[in-house]
This record gives structure tokens, sequence and C-alpha cells, in this order.
């Protein structure tokens, strides 16, 4: 397994938790994920093997927030 945190900007309430959290979480090969607002960070928990960073961003990216 693989840990990351990225940085993402856009996202400010509860919906953008349910969205990004919701999205990343139904990919296979992540096993978890966990968005700070505050910080505005997503911690992300994956298999590399299974899915890769790149999809991960992606799927961030098509809930309209930017992974920077």
């Amino acid at each position: 397994m693989e840990k990351v945190t990225l940085n993402v900007k856009g996202m400010s309430c509860g919906h953008c938790v349910k969205a990004v959290e919701g999205s990343v979480g139904t990919l296979d090969g992540v096993t978890a994920v966990k968005v700070n607002l505050d910080a505005a960070t997503v911690d992300v928990e994956f298999n590399p093997q299974t899915v890769s960073l790149d999809q991960i961003k992606e799927t961030i990216d098509d809930q309209g927030y930017d992974v920077v």
C-alpha cells in the first residue's frame, strides 16, 4: 500500500468532502480516503498496482477541484 497527501484547491464544505471521498473511495485499489477541509488536503491510501496516482488526481479533478 502507498499513502499520499494531495493538496486540493476549491474544497469548502461538507458537499465537497462527500464528492471527493465518495468518488475516490469507489476506485478499485483505494483502501482509504480522508479530506481535511482546514488544510485543503486529501489523504489517500491505495494499491499502486491497481490504481495510479494520476487516476486518483483525475477523479478529484472530475469533481471540479484542482490538485496542486
